[in-house]
């Protein structure tokens, strides 16, 4: 079949349009992750000047035996999967809270968005605060509930759950605004018809709100899982990583090689790492989206 003049016109007008847009899109994101890849082949060190030796993949495989590489990824991965089910059952909660019927709306919804447009390192500094073991509000609840003050920032296994409780804190908000435009996008004819067939409460949330408020938590996860794979501020504004290197993740380690010890070949691979691990949970989650809609 052939295509007339006015559809190639149409096509070629569509082509110069976007053409703007694949432009920006390059210089803002191909180009820096390609130099970042080529930054990477060489050993870079500021420290001995700004011209570096070709090295190819020796950064790389300096990675695969580096242990405070390998405890930076672990530290990422738990604080992954602890704080992304942890955000989601919490927004999902806080959304059905904001979605019912209140006669004034805004100061639970002003609640949800306060959270999330709190600045990472504030709340980090907030929540070092609330666990600090000599003057912390946690502490002082343990103390009047006749319970012994725990050393929260101090104990690698103690830090750790109290970075992750923070970053729910922290991005539980996020997840429920994203679910509260889901859910009030559910026809409410759906909710009237139920109600006439007698369907209870949990019938009606788990098979009308929840299936079709998954395209939306599909949406929140993802986001949450990159965000979380790149998690920095809130460890380093609570721990600095420590005690030691317990809390370190791979953005803080990143930072470590390129800004202190100006080794921008090693820092650059090591980036690379964190970005491919990016990408591969990107495509994890686009290949179940691909699943569930051919099913």
């Amino acid at each position: 079949m052939r295509r007339s003049p006015r559809d190639l016109s149409e096509r070629a007008l569509a082509s110069w349009l976007l053409l703007p847009a694949f432009a920006l899109l390059g210089l803002v994101a191909v180009y820096p992750v390609l130099n970042l890849m080529v930054t990477s082949l060489y050993e870079l060190h500021l420290a001995y000047g700004p011209k570096g030796a070709f090295v190819g993949l020796a950064n790389y495989e300096r990675l695969l035996e580096d242990a405070r590489f390998a405890n930076a990824l672990r530290v990422t991965l738990l604080i992954t999967l602890v704080t992304v089910p942890g955000a989601a059952l919490l927004g999902l909660l806080l959304a059905l809270l904001a979605n019912l019927p209140y006669t004034v709306k805004w100061p639970v919804r002003l609640g949800l968005l306060l959270p999330w447009a709190m600045p990472l390192v504030f709340a980090g500094l907030i929540f070092r605060w609330f666990f600090e073991s000599d003057y912390g509000v946690v502490n002082d609840v343990l103390r009047k509930l006749g319970l012994a003050p725990l050393f929260w920032l101090s104990d690698p296994r103690l830090a750790f759950w109290a970075i992750s409780a923070s970053i729910i804190w922290k991005t539980s908000s996020f997840v429920a605004l994203v679910l509260l435009a889901g859910l009030q996008s559910i026809p409410k004819e759906y909710y009237e018809a139920a109600q006439v067939d007698g369907a209870n409460a949990w019938q009606v949330f788990y098979r009308i709100t929840l299936p079709l408020l998954a395209p939306s938590l599909f949406v929140a996860l993802v986001f949450r899982t990159i965000t979380a794979l790149q998690t920095f501020d809130i460890p380093y504004a609570m721990t600095g990583g420590g005690p030691g290197n317990a809390t370190e993740t791979l953005a803080m380690y990143i930072r470590t090689q390129t800004v202190e010890n100006l080794n921008f070949g090693y820092g650059s691979a090591t980036a690379v790492a964190l970005f491919v691990l990016c990408m591969a949970t990107t495509a994890l989650y686009l290949r179940f989206l691909q699943r569930e809609e051919g099913e």
